[in-house]
């Protein structure tokens, strides 16, 4: 299990909903956002996503002295293979029990959920796995359970290829 925090800043909310394209003025403009139902300025929905940069364990997080894999075509004074988690991203959810807000510090706790397997349509296994975030408030209330599925597929090898 892994827990880190991170502050949440109206500058972050704004930059965030501009990188994604959303002009909700909700996320930017106070005075907007006070007359709207959110009554002040809310994160968008998918904007816990960036406090990974928080993570100490993330690994593309940058970190100070060491090489870095960085946003261009090629990586940054490395010649390493880029960490990954061997998967593919399957599905995300979000289930907020409340508006994330200016001037909370989330703590995050992630956690392995459940594991499963399928047969694939080409006889390969697929595995899923689960990983599941709490994002909760400084007084320690539950604002979002979010829900990561991960598959791995695992190719079986046809008598043809293996001849």
């Amino acid at each position: 299990m892994t827990e880190f925090s991170f502050p949440v800043e109206a500058g972050q909310i704004m930059l965030f909903a501009r990188a994604v394209g959303d002009p909700n003025p909700v996320y930017s403009d106070p005075v907007a956002a006070a007359e709207s139902e959110a009554g002040s300025i809310i994160a968008p929905p998918t904007f816990v996503q960036s406090g990974a940069h928080y993570n100490p364990d993330w690994a593309l997080r940058p970190m100070v002295g060491e090489p870095w894999f960085g946003s261009g075509r090629t990586p940054t004074g490395t010649t390493q293979p880029a960490p990954h988690s061997g998967g593919l991203h399957a599905e995300q959810h979000f289930e907020y029990h409340r508006h994330i807000r200016p001037g909370d510090v989330l703590t995050v706790t992630l956690r392995s959920g459940k594991a499963w397997e399928k047969v694939g349509r080409r006889g390969g296994r697929l595995r899923f796995e689960e990983t599941i975030s709490e994002y909760r408030d400084a007084k320690g209330e539950l604002i979002l359970t979010s829900r990561n599925i991960i598959v791995r597929p695992e190719r079986t090898v046809d008598a043809e290829e293996s001849a």
